[in-house]
């Protein structure tokens, strides 16, 4: 009497709560440690910083003019002799032109923040398919070792019946054959593993042979959450074409007062030798010349030129979003749709291995009383693994697309 086969290859029963908990938390470590390591994300910031430094760079006014000019042939006048001049002049922009550059420096460092967090969210989303990617990979070498397993079991029942004429010696080289089929994938998969592996520390900028922790189990939801038809309004990318927007009319306001006069104040003093031949009231008193100009961009072009530059480009950024939330909303309806196909493919993979699993059974019971048939083994042993495996892809394409959502959607 042969003990009866456990179901070794069937996933274990493991608390949804505590299996979906246990698996964001560590998927959620390995995010950071990407954030913190990841040197695009360390471009975008020092960009940012750069632009936040360029708010403080908008705080200025023009060079203050300092001259002096010696008279070679000093020229009479009636109070004395001019020797030398001696100018100094700065020019002001108009009322409101610092605040409106640095308003727009500001914006644009608003932009760059955005570009950060978009950046981030994508290593997110790369750092989390690929950790399902390693997930499906090493549940199906379980699956694998598992069936290979349960073949020599039946390789040592066929043995036996072989022995007792119940059996021919092609029916235990068929089970050896599938147990080497078995082998192969095995070992493709631990090929594809350590090549995705590498592709995951590399996420993370760290040794690419880093030994990487998986969830022994993921589990699928009770329930589908369903999203607003605006749920992908707040999404950062397409939040960064309102910012640009915005940095655009914030230069329109910079451009309408730089084309505004600017104003200039000086001061000239010319010192004056005193005249011997005659005795004045003002003989040799030097001379103070306040000056007040102005800038005026009368025949300049390039404002009104800036202006029309400046609504068109609003304009193609209008175009540009509306052409980036269409490629989103394709994007999002497919996620969903997927995940979606793959909850059914899950249910489905489930009830067929527990009809296959039951189909096991019956040959075990049929050996039990002293009949087997070899070939409806491999039959069933080939149908469970496809079973197990559809339902691995079901499981990881599942989580893989509500990656993609949280991408999407997650504020």
């Amino acid at each position: 009497m042969i003990k009866k086969l456990n179901k070794y290859y069937v996933l274990p029963l493991v608390s949804c709560f505590l299996s979906l908990f246990t698996q964001a938390q560590q998927l959620q470590t390995f995010i950071q440690e990407a954030e913190e390591n990841s040197p695009k994300i360390q471009a975008y910031t020092l960009r940012h910083n750069i632009a936040e430094e360029k708010v403080k760079e908008a705080d200025w006014i023009p060079n203050t003019e300092f001259s002096a000019g010696y008279f070679v042939s000093e020229p009479e006048t009636r109070t004395g002799a001019q020797r030398a001049r001696f100018s100094a002049r700065q020019m002001l922009p108009w009322f409101g032109t610092i605040t409106a550059r640095e308003n727009y420096a500001s914006s644009r460092a608003e932009t760059s923040y955005v570009e950060i967090v978009i950046a981030k969210r994508k290593l997110a989303l790369s750092v989390s398919q690929t950790y399902y990617r390693l997930y499906e990979i090493r549940t199906q070498q379980k699956v694998l070792e598992e069936n290979i397993q349960l073949l020599k079991t039946y390789e040592k029942l066929a043995l036996t019946s072989v022995e007792v004429g119940k059996a021919s010696a092609v029916d235990v080289l068929r089970l050896q054959i599938r147990q080497n089929e078995l082998q192969q994938q095995k070992d493709v998969l631990a090929e594809a593993f350590s090549g995705t592996q590498i592709a995951f520390n590399t996420l993370l900028n760290r040794e690419t042979s880093t030994a990487i922790t998986i969830v022994e189990q993921l589990s699928l939801p009770n329930e589908t959450t369903v999203y607003s038809a605006n749920a992908l309004r707040l999404n950062p990318e397409l939040l960064e074409y309102d910012k640009r927007y915005e940095s655009i009319a914030k230069s329109e306001l910079l451009n309408q007062a730089e084309g505004q006069p600017m104003i200039g104040f000086g001061l000239d003093y010319v010192p004056v030798s005193e005249r011997s031949d005659l005795n004045l009231s003002d003989n040799g008193k030097d001379i103070f010349m306040p000056m007040v100009s102005v800038s005026i961009p009368i025949f300049n072009k390039k404002y009104s030129s800036k202006s029309k530059q400046n609504e068109l480009q609003q304009l193609e950024v209008v175009a540009q979003k509306e052409s980036r939330l269409n490629v989103l909303e394709s994007v999002l309806a497919k996620a969903i749709s997927l995940r979606n196909q793959a909850r059914i493919k899950y249910n489905t993979q489930e009830k067929n291995l527990k009809q296959a699993n039951d189909a096991e059974e019956i040959l075990v019971k049929n050996y039990e009383t002293g009949t087997i048939d070899f070939n409806d083994v491999l039959d069933i042993q080939e149908l469970q693994l496809k079973f197990q495996i559809n339902q691995i892809r079901a499981l990881t394409t599942y989580h893989t697309q509500s990656a993609v959502v949280n991408y999407l959607i997650t504020q």
